[in-house]
C-alpha cells in the first residue's frame, strides 16, 4: 500500500475542519443556510491556504444527496453519499477542475463552455472550478464573460488564483470575491499537534515552531516540511534536528550578535559570523532571525507586560530589551531587513553578513562607556565650582566657571579625555595659581566664562591671546605666558531654523540672472548645441554675476567643475552671440534652469490634478460609485 502525504491525508472534508479562514467559512456557510446562493465565487490567496479545498467542500454541499439520499443543499454534506465520494476522489462528473496554467488559451475555454448548455448527470448543480485563472488569455477571459454573467441556473462558477491582479476588472465584478488570508503560525502549529497526535509521532514544541515560522502561512507547506521533518528525524521531530533540515540558525547566535552590537564588541561579531560561516548556516536566515527577535524585543520595550510566559527564551529576550537602547534596536531592525536585499550582490553572502552587521557598530557613539549609552541622549546638570582644578592623572587642567549652571554631557567629556589626552595641556602650578587669580579679578561680560591658553607666542598681549587662541593645542610650559577668559557664544539657530534651511536649500528661489540665463540654456538644448555633461552643466548651474566679457557660474556638485565642459559650454555660448569668458565656482544653488524646470512641471501636474479632482463628473462617481483615482495616473498634457 502506498504512502499518502499529510498534505493530501488530512485536507479538510468539511467547513468545520477548515483553520484560519473563519472569515471564508462563515460567510459561505450562512449563504447555505439560507440559500442564497451566488453564480460566481472568486477565491484568492496564497498557495496553501485552502482554495481548491474550499472548491471541493462547495461543491458537495451544493449536490450533497444525505445519508439517506434525501438531503438536500447543506453547509454540512454528509460525507458517505454518492456525490460526495465522488467529488473527494476526483471522478463526479457534474464537478469539473480546469487548469488554467496549462490549458489557458480560448479553444479550451470554449470547450469547457460548451458543456455548460447540458444540465448535471449525477448532482443538482454543475460546478466549473478554473484554478490559477490568471493564466488564462485575454481572449479565453473575453469568451467566457457572458456565460460568467448570466449562467443556467444549475451551473456554479468558482475561481481561483494567487495573483488577482492580472484578472480583468470585468471579471472580477461578476463574481463574489473572497480573499484567503495567511494562515498564523500559532494556527499552524496547532494543527500540526493534532495530526502528530493522530499520527503517532513524537514531537518537540520547538520543533513544531520553527516548521510553523518556515511555512509562511501555508498549511499545505506546513504538512509538506513535517513529513520531510519525519523522514530526516526518523520518526520523531526534535528541535535541533528540525533546525539543522531547515538550514535555521540557532537562536543562541542570534543572541550572542545582538548582545555584541549593544555593548559594540566587534570581535565578538567577526567571530560569530565566522562560526555561522564554518556551520555552513543561511547568512539570509541570520538576518531573518535577528529581525523577529529584535520585533519582539521593541514590543517589550514599548510594551514592557507584553511577555510570552511559555516561551523559554522570553527570559533572554528581556534581558536583551535592557540592554539595548530603543533606537538601536529600531536601526538594526531596519538594517537586517535591507540587508537581506544586499547579500545577493556581494561576492560572498557572509562577507556581506558581517558588513550589515558592522554597519550598526559605525552608528554609535565611539569611546563613550557602555553604562553612559543609555544616557546618551540626556542632558544633566553640572555646576562647577569657580576656580577648582580638575585632575587627570599627571595632567591638570583649569576651568574658571560662572556659578550659573552647565549643562554639560560627562560621558562626553570623559570619551574625549579617553580618546585625546595629548590635548589636555599640562600647566605647572605657578601657571594655575596666576591663571585663578587673573580669572577672579577681570572684568569680563557676563556669561560662561574659560581660561584659555595662548600657546602661539611667548609673549602677546590680551587682545592678541583672544584674536589667536589655540584650545586644546599642546605647548612646551616656557612658551606659557598667561591666561586670558573668553566668552563662550552661544548659537541662536535652533534646530527648526536648520531644518527650514535645509528645506529651502532645495526650492526655487528667483534671482535677478535667472529668467536670462534660464533662457540661454533653453536655447543651448533645443538646438542641441550642449550634450552630456556639458548640458548637465548648464542645467544645474547658477549665473551669479555677469558683465561685458564675463560670466560666474555657480554649481553645487564639483563632479560638474570640469575644464573640459567649462571651455565646451564656452564655445557653445559663444556659437549664439556671447564672446564672453565663463567662470564656474561650487556652492549653494537657489536659482538653475534644472529648479526652474523642476517648478513648472510641479505647477502644471498640481493644475492637472485640481482640473480632474473639480470636475463635477469626476466627483459624482466618486461620491456615487466609490470610484477612486489611481495615485500617478494623472499626467499633463504639455
Amino acid at each position: 500500500m502506498s504512502y499518502l502525504v499529510l498534505a493530501r491525508k488530512y485536507r479538510p472534508r468539511h467547513f468545520t475542519e477548515m483553520v484560519g479562514q473563519a472569515h471564508v467559512v462563515q460567510a459561505l456557510t450562512n449563504a447555505l443556510t439560507s440559500q442564497r446562493l451566488h453564480h460566481a465565487y472568486f477565491f484568492t490567496g496564497t498557495r496553501g491556504v485552502g482554495k481548491t479545498t474550499i472548491s471541493r467542500i462547495l461543491a458537495k454541499s451544493l449536490n450533497c444527496l444525505g445519508a439517506d439520499g434525501t438531503g438536500g443543499i447543506t453547509a454540512t454534506p454528509c460525507g458517505v453519499c454518492q456525490a460526495c465520494v465522488d467529488i473527494d476522489s476526483g471522478r463526479f462528473v457534474d464537478y469539473t477542475e480546469l487548469d488554467a496554467a496549462s490549458n489557458r488559451s480560448v479553444d479550451e475555454v470554449q470547450a469547457l463552455l460548451e458543456q455548460a448548455v447540458y444540465k448535471p448527470v449525477q448532482g443538482r448543480f454543475k460546478v466549473f472550478m478554473i484554478d490559477e485563472v490568471h493564466m488564462l488569455t485575454g481572449h479565453a477571459f473575453n469568451a467566457m464573460l457572458k456565460t460568467l454573467e448570466e449562467p443556467p441556473e444549475y451551473l456554479k462558477f468558482v475561481l481561483a488564483t494567487t495573483d488577482p491582479q492580472k484578472v480583468p476588472v470585468t471579471v472580477l465584478s461578476r463574481c463574489l470575491q473572497f480573499n484567503l488570508r495567511p494562515i498564523a503560525p500559532e494556527t499552524i502549529q496547532e494543527q500540526l499537534e493534532t495530526v502528530l497526535q493522530a499520527e503517532n509521532v513524537a514531537a518537540e514544541k520547538q520543533a513544531l515552531r520553527l516548521i510553523a515560522r518556515a511555512a509562511r502561512g501555508s498549511m499545505r507547506d506546513a504538512l509538506s516540511l513535517t513529513d520531510q521533518a519525519i523522514a530526516f528525524g526518523a520518526g520523531q521531530l526534535q528541535e535541533a534536528t528540525v533546525r539543522q533540515m531547515l538550514g535555521s540558525v540557532d537562536r543562541s547566535h542570534v543572541f550572542r550578535l545582538i548582545e555584541a552590537l549593544a555593548v559594540g564588541d566587534g570581535k565578538t561579531v567577526v567571530e560569530t559570523s565566522d562560526a555561522l560561516r564554518v556551520l555552513g548556516l543561511s547568512a539570509a536566515s541570520t538576518l531573518e532571525e535577528m529581525a523577529g527577535v529584535l520585533q519582539r524585543m521593541a514590543v517589550q520595550q514599548a510594551v514592557p507586560n507584553a511577555v510570552d510566559e511559555s516561551d523559554p527564551q522570553a527570559a533572554e529576550l528581556s534581558r536583551l530589551a535592557v540592554l539595548m537602547p530603543a533606537d538601536e534596536t529600531q536601526l538594526l531592525y531596519s538594517l537586517c531587513l535591507h540587508g537581506r536585499a544586499e547579500l545577493g550582490l556581494a561576492p560572498d553572502e557572509y562577507a556581506a553578513l558581517t558588513m550589515v552587521l558592522l554597519r550598526l557598530l559605525a552608528f554609535k557613539p565611539q569611546g563613550l562607556p557602555s553604562a553612559a549609552r543609555a544616557e546618551k541622549k540626556t542632558l544633566k546638570t553640572v555646576e562647577t565650582e569657580p576656580s577648582r582644578p580638575q585632575t587627570t592623572g599627571a595632567q591638570t587642567v583649569s576651568v574658571a566657571v560662572q556659578p550659573e549652571p552647565t549643562f554639560v554631557r560627562p560621558e562626553l567629556v570623559e570619551g574625549l579625555r579617553q580618546a585625546q589626552p595629548e590635548r589636555v595641556m599640562a600647566q605647572p602650578a605657578p601657571v594655575i595659581a596666576q591663571a585663578e587669580q587673573e580669572a577672579a579679578t577681570t572684568q569680563t561680560p557676563p556669561g560662561q566664562h574659560l581660561p584659555v591658553l595662548n600657546g602661539d607666542r611667548p609673549t602677546a598681549s590680551p587682545s592678541e591671546n583672544t584674536s589667536n587662541q589655540a584650545v586644546g593645542q599642546s605647548v612646551p610650559p616656557q612658551a606659557a605666558s598667561k591666561i586670558v577668559a573668553i566668552q563662550v557664544r552661544e548659537s541662536t539657530e535652533t534646530r527648526a531654523d536648520v531644518a527650514a534651511a535645509g528645506q529651502a536649500a532645495g526650492q526655487l528661489q528667483p534671482t535677478e540672472e535667472g529668467a536670462f540665463w534660464h533662457f540661454i540654456v533653453q536655447q543651448l538644448v533645443a538646438a542641441e548645441a550642449v550634450t552630456a555633461l556639458v548640458r548637465e552643466l548648464a542645467l544645474q548651474s547658477q549665473l551669479v554675476a555677469r558683465d561685458v566679457d564675463h560670466w560666474l557660474l555657480r554649481v553645487e556638485r564639483e563632479s560638474l567643475n570640469q575644464p573640459a565642459s567649462r571651455e565646451r559650454l564656452q564655445t557653445a555660448l559663444q556659437a549664439i552671440g556671447h564672446a564672453i569668458k565663463l567662470g564656474v565656482e561650487v556652492g549653494r544653488v537657489l536659482d538653475s534652469p534644472a529648479k526652474r524646470n523642476a517648478a513648472a512641471a510641479a505647477e502644471r501636474q498640481g493644475a492637472a490634478e485640481k482640473l480632474i479632482y473639480e470636475d463635477p463628473f469626476v466627483q459624482t462617481m466618486m461620491r456615487d460609485f466609490g470610484a477612486k483615482i489611481v495615485p500617478g495616473s494623472i499626467k499633463p498634457i504639455l
